[in-house]
């Protein structure tokens, strides 16, 4: 099987090359930009481990660079774009661009050029806004697909739209299309920031022994999804494409790996026997008091639930971290 991934060099994307590698017949082609810090890190590890990875260096939506690479692509995993709330509002046209155009002018061109292709869009739980509405529920329940869809933010316009474009084109132009909004999702390879990847940051900055900063009382609630999990998801998808073409699907952690900000810090206290310094800041545009993907529709067509309990796979990032980060 021909695969193609964008943003390949990202954390999700070499995790994916590193699994569908195992698979001998399949041929792997990344592409990325090389605008996220520390991927260099990514790219030099899968030319000296993986050297039968083809990685080209290009913007997504420079289709000259990978023309044949996309036509003859028999699976395409688009996980490339810009990742961040707070850098959408301060660039919105970068945003714009990277979430939205580029990936339209990647779907466009697969609609006329190879229409059979099995297209995975990775987009994100800030199609549903901030969930203001569910605060005032006595009893809060993990989220299905039928939730009410609320683009907050440039961010949640820019991945909300694509994502839409993804499911129409599967609905018009009968493409092979899937939608994962992911929740948070962390592992190996993932380098994390302040405004992404938070639980990889945080773990970075134990081991670091710098200050964490909480956006907000840090009793926001999220389920954690540990990396090979998703990916595990990502190839049943295309083994069974018929059963899930033209669906969006909510997929993370769920209620078993559910955990509130501090509850991960007080986690890291006790693992590194260090007691972090925290400091807070209002809570930003955009985020989410609670979300919990409630996994049971993937759960119905494909089988699919995580297996990775967080407290092991919280030790499996770190256990990377050590070994890649200066400190």
């Amino acid at each position: 099987m021909n695969i193609l991934i964008t943003g390949g060099v990202g954390f999700i994307g070499t995790n994916a090359a590193i699994y569908f590698s195992k698979n001998k017949k399949n041929k792997i082609t990344l592409i990325d930009n090389f605008s996220r810090v520390g991927v260099d890190k990514n790219a030099q590890f899968l030319k000296e481990d993986f050297p039968k990875i083809k990685i080209i260096n290009s913007y997504v939506g420079a289709i000259k660079n990978y023309e044949e690479e996309i036509k003859t692509a028999n699976a395409i995993i688009h996980l490339a774009g810009q990742t961040a709330v707070t850098m959408s509002i301060k660039k919105p046209h970068y945003d714009f661009k990277n979430n939205l155009l580029e990936s339209f002018i990647l779907l466009d061109f697969i609609r006329r050029k190879n229409p059979k292709a099995t297209i995975l869009y990775s987009s994100t739980n800030k199609v549903y806004g901030d969930l203001k509405r569910r605060l005032y529920s006595r009893h809060q329940k993990p989220i299905d697909e039928d939730e009410k869809l609320d683009f907050i933010s440039p961010y949640g316009c820019s991945k909300g739209a694509a994502d839409l474009y993804f499911l129409d084109y599967g609905r018009i132009y009968g493409l092979k299309t899937v939608v994962f909004r992911q929740s948070c999702i962390y592992g190996p390879h993932q380098i994390g920031v302040e405004d992404q990847g938070w639980v990889a940051h945080f773990a970075k900055q134990f081991l670091l022994k710098k200050p964490i900063t909480i956006f907000g009382d840090g009793h926001q609630v999220r389920d954690l999804l540990y990396v090979k999990d998703l990916i595990k998801a990502y190839q049943l998808a295309i083994k069974n494409i018929d059963k899930v073409k033209g669906q969006p699907f909510n997929i993370g952690g769920g209620i078993n790996n559910t955990y509130s900000l501090l509850q991960v810090i007080n986690i890291l206290d006790k693992y590194f026997k260090y007691k972090m310094k925290l400091s807070y800041q209002p809570i930003r545009v955009g985020d989410q008091k609670y979300f919990v993907s409630a996994n049971k529709k993937i759960k119905k067509l494909l089988g699919w639930q995580p297996t990775t309990d967080f407290n092991k796979g919280i030790k499996r990032l770190i256990y990377w971290q050590k070994n890649n980060i200066a400190v």
